[in-house]
This record gives C-alpha cells, sequence and structure tokens, in this order.
C-alpha cells in the first residue's frame, strides 16, 4: 500500500483534508520564517563603540578610530569606512550601527588634515576656504595609507591577548566604504588606476560600496576603472553636487558604473537624492527636504552586499539580484547592476 493509501485509510477524506492544511501551513511558515530579510536585525543591548587610535610610527601620525561591535563574540568580517571632506569618525552613524547590528565589526576611520578640524571654530568664510585647501593630493595619499596602516593595526590586535578585539577579527573578509572624499579613499584602495602608475589598492579589502563616487580628474574613468577586480556598489543621487567643495557632478559619478567591467558591479541612484543623505543629518545648502525612505533603500541593499560578498550568502545575492530590491526602491530610484 502507498503512503498516501496508508494515510486516507487512517484518516478518512475529512482527516485528510485537514493533514494537507496543517502540511501545507507548516511549509509556508517555514519559507516565511528563513526568507531573507536584509533589514532585519536580532534585538538586544548593544555595546558602547570603542574609541581607540591607531599610531603609525613610519608617518609619524595617529588615526583615531571608531569601532562598532556586534553581539556576536566569535571573528566576523570587518567593513571599514572613511569620512567625507570635514567630517570624522563619528558620522555616519545609522551605517555603523545598523551594519553591527547585522554581524559585522565596522570601524570608522578618522582622517588628520581633512577632518572636523579643518573647519572646527572658524569663521564660515574661512572655514569654506580652510575646507577647499584641504581637498588636495597629499591628503589623498596620506587617506589611502591611513586604510593600510589601520588593517595592519587591526591584524596585531586581532592577535593580541586581552585586547577588546581579540580574536573578534575576521581578516580575511574586510569591506571598505566611504563617503564623499572618503568615496574617492575607497575608490583608490579598492582597485582604481592611476596615470602615474601609483596603486593604493589593498589586496585584503574583498568588497567595497562607494557612496558618491567620482571619475577621476586625470586620464577617463574606462582608465581608472575599467580593471576593478572586486565587487563594488555605487550609490548616488539625482542632486548629489557640491558645487563649493568638489568638482564632481552626477554626470562624473555615474560615469564610474559605466566604466566598471562586469562582475559583481552594482549601482543605486535616488530620486532627488542630495550629497547628505548618506550622512546623519543635512548639510548647509541642502534644498530638498530627506527623504526616510533613502536611508531604508541604503540600509537594505548595502548590508545584502556585505552578505552576499563578504558572507557569501546565497540568499542575499537572489535577494541583491532579483526582485528583492523592489520592496525598498521607490517609483523614480533607479537600481541596475552587471
Amino acid at each position: 500500500m502507498s503512503r498516501e493509501s496508508t494515510i486516507n485509510a487512517a484518516l478518512g477524506p475529512f482527516g485528510v483534508l485537514l493533514f494537507m492544511s496543517l502540511l501545507l501551513f507548516s511549509r509556508t511558515a517555514e519559507s516565511q520564517q528563513v526568507a531573507y530579510d536584509p533589514l532585519a536585525v536580532t534585538r538586544g543591548r548593544r555595546p558602547e563603540p570603542l574609541e581607540l587610535t591607531v599610531t603609525e610610527a613610519a608617518r609619524k601620525r595617529e588615526i583615531p578610530i571608531r569601532v562598532y561591535l556586534p553581539l556576536d563574540k566569535t571573528a566576523v568580517p570587518v567593513v571599514l569606512f572613511s569620512h567625507g571632506l570635514g567630517g570624522s569618525r563619528e558620522g555616519s552613524v545609522f551605517l555603523g550601527k545598523r551594519w553591527a547590528a547585522r554581524g559585522y565589526v565596522c570601524v570608522f576611520l578618522q582622517h588628520p588634515g581633512s577632518d572636523t578640524s579643518v573647519w572646527k571654530d572658524k569663521p564660515p568664510a574661512e572655514a569654506a576656504a580652510s575646507l577647499r585647501k584641504a581637498m588636495n593630493l597629499e591628503n589623498f595619499i596620506l587617506r589611502a595609507k591611513d586604510v593600510s596602516a589601520t588593517l595592519d593595526q587591526l591584524q596585531r590586535w586581532n592577535q593580541q591577548g586581552g585586547h577588546p578585539l581579540y580574536g573578534r577579527l575576521d581578516m580575511k573578509r574586510v569591506g571598505m566604504s566611504g563617503h564623499s572624499f572618503g568615496a574617492a579613499t575607497t575608490q583608490a584602495v579598492s582597485g582604481q588606476v592611476f596615470p602615474t602608475g601609483a596603486s593604493f589598492t589593498d589586496p585584503r579589502i574583498k568588497a567595497a560600496i562607494i557612496f558618491s563616487p567620482s571619475s577621476p580628474q586625470m586620464g577617463t574613468a574606462k582608465d581608472a576603472f575599467g580593471e576593478v577586480k572586486i565587487p563594488w556598489m555605487l550609490m548616488t543621487g539625482t542632486k548629489d553636487v557640491v558645487p563649493l567643495l568638489s568638482r564632481a557632478d552626477v554626470k562624473s559619478r555615474l560615469a564610474v558604473y559605466a566604466a566598471l567591467p562586469p562582475g559583481g558591479k552594482y549601482e543605486l541612484v535616488l530620486d532627488r537624492g542630495e550629497h547628505s543623505i548618506f550622512t546623519d543629518r543635512a548639510l548647509p545648502g541642502d534644498t530638498e527636504q530627506r527623504n526616510p525612505n533613502h536611508h531604508r533603500v541604503i540600509l537594505a541593499l548595502s548590508t545584502a552586499f556585505w552578505d552576499e560578498w563578504l558572507r557569501g550568502d546565497p540568499a542575499a545575492r537572489a535577494w541583491l539580484e532579483g526582485d528583492g530590491p523592489k520592496s525598498v526602491l521607490e517609483k523614480n530610484d533607479r537600481w541596475q547592476w552587471k
């Protein structure tokens, strides 16, 4: 007697109907339980961020960092973040807290020479001039080297018994991210090619998210980004410009994705998104009312990207490269990948 016949005989027609209904409900509930959700987080009290300093003797340079730790005490992937011009390790808290809540150790760097010290306690006109002056090649190189110096120090702390980061870092799974000047920093350390032949690429970085990307001032975008080998996610907005501080316009930002080779490359363009949407608050000069859904989209797509490329989660990839983004995007937002 077959399995189906045995069930029919034991339960009768009404019993079979009830049994099948319960089975269908169970499978549906199980499917819903395991469905991938990049915005879901485990509730619980989060540890306070660690305030540490990376000291690089060779350059006589101290790099303040803020570390957001997940609840998991085992070694987990590491994500670095580089702030924009005039920013600090205290910026873009919404990213650090959420990524840590998703199980990543998040390290926010502060770059002396292009941080808050450039404008703090200065009259507006003097502060603006100081900011423009700080956006130079010297600070760009300092920033790129800060990233590698921080990774070196993280490796040492990870092996130093008694240190708060001891055994907490999976240094084989490192992501890099940054906004504005921090985006340029991220591009430099994760695959950009420079016409001078200089290279700042750090092979320890396995994936990168670039908030407000920009094309190079020398050479073409294709020359700079055509050989990027690791996954990149680019995020910008249709009003992502800073006229006083940057030559980058929306066209320049969109040219980066077009120049990238296929394979793990993504681009998000948020409708009416200004330069400040990747920060915690509006910036002077903003003209648009902030859209709260922008942060929701940024968090969802960035989390899925880290889950895919730092954890190798197939569900994250299916969500990101399937219909998942439609659940958070608004009508005029633009999303593509290759």
